[in-house]
């Protein structure tokens, strides 16, 4: 089966600073914009940055292996070394984790590298690559 783009828009509270954060920071091309939203090329997908700061709210979380995962929240599977160059990005720019990058069920089926962080406009995203993509759907 060949995957097919998706499409998700969601709330900022600026659309500046979602340019800086989405392209800027997380190296997402920019595409058609608008005052008041501003599409991204996110690995593929189309995501679309709102202008909506009414609706940029904290999540909630659930725990998951240990750790409180916001929800909702959203990212994409990338390889291991990408992964690994964002989170260093991240790092580097002084980006604060909900959820430090780690690997997730160690030695389990679903082994999977992850880390959750917030845009400036509080949307929880998480980042996960797997050493073996064929264990994305792994129940046991």
């Amino acid at each position: 089966m060949t995957l097919r783009p998706f499409h998700l828009a969601f709330p900022v509270r600026d659309i500046a600073e979602a340019r800086a954060f989405w392209g800027g920071l997380v190296g997402c091309p920019e595409g058609r914009s608008a005052p008041d939203w501003v599409d991204f090329d996110f690995y593929g997908h189309q995501i679309v940055a709102h202008l909506a700061p009414e609706a940029c709210r904290a999540a909630a979380s659930n725990p998951v292996d240990g750790h409180d995962v916001p929800v909702p929240h959203f990212g994409i599977v990338l390889t291991l070394e990408d992964w690994q160059a964002l989170a260093d990005r991240l790092t580097a720019a002084g980006v604060e984790f909900a959820i430090e990058p780690h690997i997730r069920f160690a030695g389990q089926p679903g082994e999977q590298a992850t880390m959750f962080f917030r845009d400036p406009s509080g949307n929880a995203i998480e980042m996960k690559a797997f050493a073996d993509l064929g264990q994305l759907f792994a129940t046991g």
